[in-house]
């Protein structure tokens, strides 16, 4: 395994720290999207229950005992819900933006290295054969052949490895990003749903009030 790290040069080695970078924020984003994941409509439909029944303590224990951005939104809702209805979209929409840097965490360095991956290992193809074939070049009658496999070794390696790299680093950055996509439209219909709960809450207590 060393002998090969070798023979890929200093580019082979970068593409494999940029490997490790990729693996490293793919698995923390899979945990984070795991440990968020809850069944959102019989969650919600827990704390529209306890909601109507105007039983707010118990709606805000569902929510601690249930960590997501959904839970979020409503312990938001719940703390402001004898505002106005204006008050109350604008509050729970910028609840809602200040979920997104959380979802979208490493997101952008790990489409960089999508990208560059295959470059770095194209930009090793370059330096491979200008090392295979600047010895062709040299002005010798006889090519060194251990120089000229040593060239070609490090073009093919680091091609092989910027596509192997790149690969799944783009497969998982597009898993992701559409993850991440789905949860901001859930957001915002969730957003939709705590307004109407709450106005009509807030008409049923008045009422009652009257």
């Amino acid at each position: 395994m060393l002998d090969i790290f070798q023979k890929g040069g200093v580019i082979l080695w970068i593409i494999m720290l940029l490997s490790v970078f990729a693996a490293a924020i793919i698995i923390e984003r899979m945990l984070y999207f795991k440990r968020i994941k809850v069944d959102e409509d019989k969650l919600f439909l827990r704390i529209k229950g306890a909601i109507e029944k105007n039983h707010f303590d118990e709606a805000l224990s569902i929510c601690d005992s249930n960590v997501s951005p959904l839970t979020g939104l409503m312990k938001v809702g719940i703390a402001h819900r004898d505002q106005v209805e204006v008050v109350q979209k604008e509050v729970l929409r910028d609840a809602a933006r200040q979920e997104i840097p959380q979802l979208e965490r490493f997101l952008t360095p790990l489409g960089t290295i999508a990208h560059i991956s295959p470059l770095l290992g194209l930009l090793g193809t370059v330096t491979g054969n200008i090392k295979a074939f600047g010895i062709l070049g040299g002005g010798t009658s006889f090519a060194d052949p251990s120089v000229l496999a040593r060239g070609i070794s490090e073009a093919l390696l680091t091609t092989a490895a910027g596509l192997i790299v790149s690969i799944p680093a783009v497969i998982f950055y597009n898993y992701l990003v559409k993850k991440v996509e789905n949860i901001l439209i859930q957001m915002e219909n969730q957003v939709n749903e705590m307004i109407l709960l709450l106005k009509g809450q807030k008409k049923e207590r008045t009422g009652d009030e009257l």
